[in-house]
């Protein structure tokens, strides 16, 4: 590809916005929500053993915050690979490749700015992608993926309910085992839309699991607040142990009160979440109703549950209304002036911009809008960044931190220097 036509995007700052797209109208999102009932909400559980829990990890920091924000006008997205249908996330493996999802059951591998021509995996004799929000949703590769050629993906298949499963590479190590597939989780899913669909392991090894409230408008079940359903939660398992996985002990709900996989709850549709790499703390991108979008945080080492407050809440604002304890406010939000559905980040930690580092990347479906958020001076600070044409679908970062973005229209884009 030309090196010219790498260059393709990036509008100047925002100083203001009009935030609606052609004829006054915000482009259909990916978690679109739709009212067709599917099949009655369950839940699932195992019988697991106790662990030993896992030695707390220890963060150095490398680089100090910046002072504030950077100027935008000095860096751009470059695109480093096309021709993508759907894609949806982004992850690496610990090595130079980039590994990309496609929402019908397909994840591609880019190395060196190549898109292979063949897939890494491809699940679409599996994958139920009927639906602006199903399909093939997230990708999760083992910290020691380099011994144990293990990665895990989260998916919509078969009556609509939503697998967690892992798989294991083949003898070549560009692709991977279809058919060595095990199923961790089968989670029933009530209706079409908010499937949730990340995954990511944590600085403590297990593995996290983003779940949406099983769908409609205004969470009509309640699965938000209700502790018997893996539905509205963040979930937390050890996959190094048990059969599928055992349940770390330190999980808030693991002597009982609620199911011991639930780890945080009080979440509408979280559309991607990650880990800082450096002090380990969570955010996550949870996509609102029907006027307001937010970023929830959770500090490293906080003591679980976390209530994110649906559907009592949407965002800071009263919703259903009613009481619960400690409700965790988000860290920022924005309304549906400026964006329709919210598409978390990923925290800059690439040592090539040490003007970014600290800054938490976020962006919307609909507006193509991307905020960087900061904590400093005893507050958080969030700031319109770019204003794109992307339809961001996902963010992610290569094995040596530099930071990108999805387009859902077939793109990735890398944050880079202008020259």
């Amino acid at each position: 590809m030309n090196s010219s036509l790498k260059r393709l995007v990036l509008l100047l700052p925002l100083t203001s916005l009009a935030c609606t797209l052609l004829n006054g109208t915000l482009a259909t999102p990916t978690h679109t929500p739709a009212d067709t009932p599917l099949i009655p909400p369950t839940s699932t559980s195992s019988a697991i053993p106790t662990i030993t829990p896992s030695p707390e990890p220890t963060f150095t920091p490398t680089l100090p915050p910046p002072a504030g924000l950077p100027d935008p006008q000095a860096f751009e997205w470059v695109l480093i690979a096309d021709g993508l249908v759907a894609p949806v996330d982004l992850q690496n493996a610990g090595d130079a490749r980039l590994f990309v999802i496609e929402q019908g059951g397909v994840i591609r591998i880019v190395r060196g700015g190549e898109l292979l021509p063949e897939p890494f995996l491809d699940l679409r004799d599996r994958v139920n992608a009927s639906g602006s929000e199903r399909g093939l949703l997230g990708l999760a590769f083992h910290p020691d993926f380099a011994g144990s050629g293990l990665f895990f993906v989260n998916y919509t298949g078969a009556e609509g309910a939503s697998f967690i499963s892992r798989f294991s590479l083949s003898p070549n190590p560009d692709r991977a085992d279809p058919s060595s597939e095990v199923n961790l989780l089968r989670v029933a899913q009530p209706y079409r839309n908010h499937n949730g669909g990340g995954l990511a392991f944590g600085p403590d090894g297990y593995l996290y699991i983003g779940l949406g409230d099983g769908g409609s408008a205004g969470d009509p079940l309640g699965n938000g607040q209700r502790l018997d359903t893996f539905l509205g939660k963040m979930l937390r398992v050890d996959v190094d142990a048990g059969d599928p996985y055992a349940i770390p002990p330190d999980n808030p709900f693991a002597d009982g009160g609620g199911l011991p996989e639930i780890w945080a709850y009080g979440l509408r549709n979280p559309w991607r979440f990650a880990f800082d790499s450096l002090t380990g703390s969570l955010f996550i991108g949870d996509v609102g109703q029907g006027n307001w979008e937010e970023i929830d945080f959770q500090p490293a080492r906080a003591a679980p549950p976390a209530n994110y407050g649906w559907n009592l809440r949407e965002g800071m604002h009263e919703f259903a209304g009613g009481e619960a304890p400690e409700v965790v406010d988000p860290v920022t939000e924005y309304s549906h002036a400026q964006g329709c559905s919210v598409t978390g980040g990923i925290v800059v930690r690439d040592p090539t911009l040490p003007e970014w580092q600290g800054v938490f990347l976020y962006g919307d479906y609909c507006s193509g809008l991307i905020w960087g958020l900061l904590q400093g001076g005893g507050g958080w600070h969030s700031d319109q960044l770019f204003d794109t044409h992307f339809s961001v679908s996902g963010f992610g970062t290569d094995h040596e931190g530099a930071v990108y973005v999805v387009d859902y229209g077939g793109g990735v884009y890398r944050l880079a220097r202008r020259p």
